[in-house]
C-alpha cells in the first residue's frame, strides 16, 4: 500500500505537465516541417463499413506481418550454403550424414536455437493462413463485385500478391534442402527445359548450371528474403493507398449509396477493432504453431537427387499445379529435332490460362455489360448468377486438381485404384466445372425468385384464417423498410441484340450471361403488393379481431 501526500501529487502533475508541453513542442516541429497533421486528420475520419466477410484482407495482412516478424528472426540464424558438412548435431539420427550447410542451419533452428522451432513453425503456419487469407478474400471480392470501376487496378494487385505469395512459399519451404524441397525443385526444373529451344538455357540460369547445382538455395534466399517481400510490401502500399481513395465497399441498406460509405472512422473504433483482431491472429498462429508441427524436414532427411519420398505433396496453394502434372498422359513428340513435352507444356498452359482469367474478368464483365459507372454497393452473390457459377467452377476447377495432387494418399487410405482415381479425376475435371456452373446459376435464381416473392408479399407464418366467406388466407409478417431495401437494391442487365455498335460477340456473351433472369421488382408492383396486403389484412383482423394468436396460444395465456 502507497500514500500519495499533496507535495507528491503536485510534482506528478509538474511532470506530466512537462511530458505534455514537450510532446507538444515536438509534435509541432514535425508538423512544420512534415505537414503531417492534415494527413493524420484525414486518415482518423476516414469510414470504414463493418462487416464480417471484410476481415480476411485484413487477416492476410496481420498474418504477413507475422511473416515479417518471425522471418527477421529465422534469417539471423540461416545459413543459404550448399557447402556440404558432416551433421554432428542433437539429432541421432542424422549423425555422420554428409548435408548442406543450408540443411545443418536449419537443423541447428529447430533444436539448438531457444525458440528456433517456434518460430520456424510459426513463419511456415503464417504462410499458409496468409495464402487462405488471400484467396477467401479475393473470392469475396469476386462474389460481390467488389472489383468492378474503380477498382480494377486494385483487384490486377490483389491477384499480384497472390502469385507473390505462392512464390514467396514456394522458395521459402525450398531452402531447408531436405528431400521434400528438392524434389520440388526438380519439378520445377522438368517444367523449365520442357519449354521448347529456351527450357534448357532458363534451366541453367536458375541453377548455375545442370541441376542442382550449388548456386540455387542462396539464389533462391535473395528471392525469398529480399526481392518478393519488397514487391509484396510495395503492393500492400500501393493497395491499402487505393481502398483509401477509392473508398471502401458496402452492402446495400437503407441510407447506403454508390456516392457514401456508412460505418466507423479508423480512429478509435476500427482501430481499437483493427489492433485487437491482430493480437487475435498472433495469438491463434502462436498457439497452433506451439502445439501443431508442421515441415518436419529431419524427417525426410538432406536433399539426394536419387530417391523420391513417398506421398510427397507441397503445400496446399500449389496442389494444383502438381495435380495437373499427375492427370496429364505421357504425351510428347519430336520436330526438328526438339521434343515437346505435352506432358508438361498442356498443364503449364491450363495454369496459366486459369490465373489470366481470373486476372482479366473484370474487364470481360464490363465489356459484357458496358456499365462503366462506379461501384460501391456490393453485389449479393445470389444476385449475380452467371458471375457466381463461373467463380464457383473456378474454384472446381481448382479443387480437382489439389485432389488429383494426393491421388497416391487417397488410393492407399481407400484402398482403390490409384489408375481409376487418375482417370476419376480427368473425366472430372471436365465434367464437375460445368455440373457445378449450371448447380450454382439454378441455385441462385431460385434465391432471386424465393427473395423476390418474400419483398412483394412478407415472411410466411404458416397461419391460416378463414373468413367469414369461407376463404382461407395465410397471414404474412412484412419486411420491415431494411430488409426490403436490401433485397431490392440491385442492378438489372438484360440481353443485348447485335447490331448499332454491338457486336454479335458480345451479343451472345450478354445472352450467355443475362437469358436465364428473374424480373426484379418495380415500384409499381411492390405499390400493388402491398395494396393487395393491406386488404388481406383488412380481412384478416376481421375475421380475428386483430388477435393472430392460434387456439392453443390463448389457452396457455
Amino acid at each position: 500500500m502507497t500514500t500519495t501526500t499533496p507535495s507528491t501529487r503536485k510534482q506528478s502533475s509538474d511532470g506530466d505537465s512537462r511530458i505534455l508541453k514537450l510532446g507538444a513542442v515536438g509534435g509541432d516541429f514535425l508538423d512544420q516541417r512534415l505537414s503531417g497533421s492534415g494527413f493524420v486528420k484525414f486518415f482518423a475520419r476516414k469510414v470504414f463499413p463493418d462487416h464480417w466477410s471484410f476481415m480476411f484482407g485484413e487477416m492476410a495482412l496481420y498474418s504477413f506481418v507475422i511473416l515479417l516478424i518471425s522471418g527477421v528472426f529465422l534469417t539471423m540464424f540461416f545459413d543459404p550454403s550448399m557447402e556440404e558438412v558432416v551433421y554432428n548435431g542433437p539429432y541421432e539420427a542424422l549423425q555422420g550424414a554428409t548435408v548442406s550447410r543450408a540443411f545443418e542451419s536449419t537443423m541447428e533452428i529447430a533444436f539448438e536455437v531457444k525458440g528456433g522451432l517456434l518460430f520456424r513453425q510459426m513463419h511456415h503456419w503464417a504462410a499458409l493462413v496468409f495464402m487462405v487469407a488471400i484467396f477467401v478474400h479475393m473470392f469475396r471480392v469476386f462474389f460481390t463485385g467488389a472489383f468492378r470501376k474503380p477498382r480494377e487496378l486494385n483487384w490486377l494487385i490483389g491477384f499480384s500478391l497472390m502469385v507473390l505469395g505462392m512464390v514467396a512459399g514456394f522458395s521459402g519451404y525450398s531452402l531447408p534442402d531436405d528431400v521434400l524441397s528438392g524434389n520440388g525443385l526438380r519439378v520445377v526444373d522438368g517444367l523449365m527445359k520442357s519449354i521448347p529451344i529456351v527450357g534448357t538455357y532458363l534451366s541453367m540460369l536458375l541453377f548455375g548450371g545442370e541441376f542442382p547445382g550449388t548456386d540455387i538455395i542462396p539464389r533462391l534466399f535473395t528471392i525469398h528474403i529480399l526481392l518478393v517481400p519488397a514487391a509484396i510490401l510495395g503492393l500492400i502500399a500501393i493497395h491499402l493507398v487505393l481502398v483509401v481513395v477509392h473508398k471502401h465497399t458496402h452492402y446495400a441498406g437503407p441510407g447506403r449509396t454508390n456516392r457514401n460509405v456508412v460505418g466507423h472512422p479508423v480512429l478509435p473504433v476500427f482501430g481499437a477493432k483493427a489492433g485487437g483482431f491482430f493480437f487475435l491472429v498472433f495469438g491463434i498462429i502462436t498457439l497452433i504453431s506451439a502445439t501443431t508441427s508442421i515441415n518436419a524436414m529431419w524427417v525426410y532427411g538432406p536433399y539426394d537427387p536419387s530417391p523420391v519420398s513417398a506421398g510427397s505433396q507441397p503445400d496446399w496453394y500449389m496442389l494444383w499445379t502438381d495435380g495437373g502434372l499427375r492427370l496429364i498422359p505421357g504425351w510428347e513428340f519430336t520436330i526438328f529435332g526438339y521434343v515437346i513435352s505435352l506432358n508438361m507444356l498442356i498443364p503449364m498452359a491450363i495454369y496459366g490460362g486459369l490465373l489470366a482469367f481470373l486476372a482479366l474478368y473484370p474487364f470481360i464483365e464490363s465489356w459484357v455489360t458496358g456499365d462503366d459507372r462506379e461501384h460501391h454497393l456490393a453485389d449479393k452473390p445470389y444476385n449475380a448468377p452467371v458471375r457466381t457459377g463461373i467463380g464457383v467452377a473456378w474454384i472446381v476447377s481448382y479443387l480437382i486438381l489439389a485432389l488429383a495432387a494426393t491421388n497416391d494418399l487417397i488410393a492407399i487410405a481407400l484402398q482403390l485404384s490409384i489408375n481409376d482415381l487418375t482417370w476419376l479425376f480427368r473425366i472430372s475435371f471436365f465434367v464437375a466445372p460445368v455440373l457445378a456452373f449450371y448447380i450454382t446459376k439454378r441455385l441462385c435464381l431460385s434465391i432471386q425468385r424465393q427473395k423476390r416473392d418474400l419483398v412483394l408479399h412478407g415472411r410466411e407464418t404458416s397461419r391460416i384464417v378463414r373468413t367469414g366467406s369461407g376463404d382461407m388466407i395465410e397471414i404474412h409478417e412484412p419486411l420491415d423498410e431494411y430488409e426490403r431495401w436490401e433485397l431490392v437494391a440491385h442492378d438489372d442487365y438484360r440481353p443485348l441484340k447485335a447490331g448499332k455498335g454491338v457486336s454479335s460477340l458480345r451479343a451472345k456473351a450478354t445472352s450467355f450471361f443475362f437469358k436465364d433472369r428473374i424480373e426484379p421488382v418495380t415500384p409499381a408492383s411492390l405499390r400493388e403488393a402491398m395494396e393487395h396486403a393491406g386488404h388481406e389484412k383488412h380481412l384478416v383482423d376481421e375475421a380475428t379481431g386483430g388477435d393472430y394468436r392460434t387456439p392453443a396460444e390463448k389457452v396457455v395465456h
